[in-house]
């Protein structure tokens, strides 16, 4: 895998047989689009989640204390402030690169340090390709602070391109991860790509559906990408529910939202199970197909959709994959 920072984030048009390839190995991808604000914080904590003593959220306070009066200027903002409810695949919060001489050599050793435990060293590991195949690596990124470590509120955000990560030591209750992400690998070689994996678990699920549930979870178009707010309980979510399935086939969706939650430290995964069962648990999710975008006819969905009161997870694989994730509740 070659690094291609100046490569365009364009749809492309391949095919390929990737029957054999989602054997193996799998990808992802996300492309720019307007930021938009797409999750409401709630006010009352859940019990599992990150603190202000968290590993990242540690990091995070030290290299608050080591800036300088013109770097507060530049990245810090207040917790409210409008741009920390935004959502972007390619963008920059704020305008120095953690590679730039704006930041001394300790702390962009500590935005690495962040980034390493808000993911497993499996997720780590994919974000360092990722971002050095997309942006020469998380030097090419951009940072933000909202709040302050001293009060209850505070959040440290990464932004660039085909990545969102945020920690905020649950200063924003009921939001897993601190709000809306995203991630991706503008590789377009299907064979390089690093999250089809992902699709390939989900197409287990549509695998082991009968007639009648398959009819009911393939859906001919798929929705905006990056149209993924909390709704809440009472509302309609494409594709089959949950509810319809087997025990055994439930166990299966278990095991795929586990497998989708992989690469983020335990902390926020606890996070997210505790918003679930709070919202009805996973049979309140429904699970959508997209016949759009099947690349190479082979009826390997390569759009899909997890959705339900308090979980948007939106996996576009075609031409190439852009994921956007919002798990949260709207009280």
């Amino acid at each position: 895998m070659s690094a291609n920072p100046q490569r365009p984030c364009d749809d492309c048009q391949s095919s390929f047989d990737r029957r054999s390839f989602l054997q193996s190995v799998g990808g992802t991808v996300l492309t720019g689009l307007a930021a938009q604000a797409i999750w409401a914080p709630a006010s009352s904590a859940l019990y599992a989640a990150p603190s202000k003593s968290s590993a990242a959220e540690s990091a995070a306070g030290r290299l608050f204390a080591s800036l300088n009066e013109s770097q507060k200027k530049t990245l810090v903002f207040p917790f409210d402030h409008e741009l920390r409810s935004k959502v972007n695949a390619n963008w920059h919060i704020t305008k120095p690169l953690v590679r730039d001489d704006f930041f001394t050599k300790e702390q962009r050793a500590l935005v690495t340090e962040i980034v390493k435990n808000v993911t497993t060293p499996d997720g780590y590991e994919r974000i360092v390709k990722q971002t050095e195949y997309d942006d020469g690596g998380i030097g090419g990124y951009s940072i933000a602070m909202f709040g302050s470590p001293d009060s209850d509120k505070f959040q440290f955000e990464l932004t660039g391109r085909h990545l969102t990560l945020r920690a905020d030591g649950n200063s924003v209750d009921k939001a897993a991860f601190g709000g809306p992400i995203v991630y991706g690998h503008g590789e377009e070689d299907p064979k390089e790509n690093l999250f089809s994996y992902q699709t390939k678990q989900v197409n287990e699920v549509f695998g082991a559906l009968d007639a009648k549930q398959a009819k009911a979870a393939l859906l001919p178009k798929a929705p905006n990408e990056a149209a993924v707010p909390i709704q809440g309980a009472g509302k309609t979510y494409p594709g089959l529910a949950i509810s319809e399935l087997s025990a055994d086939q439930r166990a299966l969706v278990e095991k795929t939202l586990k497998t989708l939650l992989g690469p983020y430290r335990s902390e926020d995964v606890d996070e997210v199970f505790e918003i679930l069962k709070a919202s009805g648990g996973i049979d309140q999710l429904h699970l959508a197909f997209y016949q759009q975008g099947d690349l190479g006819d082979d009826r390997v969905w390569d759009i899909w959709r997890v959705e339900g009161p308090a979980f948007v997870w939106h996996f576009r694989g075609a031409p190439h994959v852009h994921a956007y994730v919002n798990i949260g509740t709207i009280g």
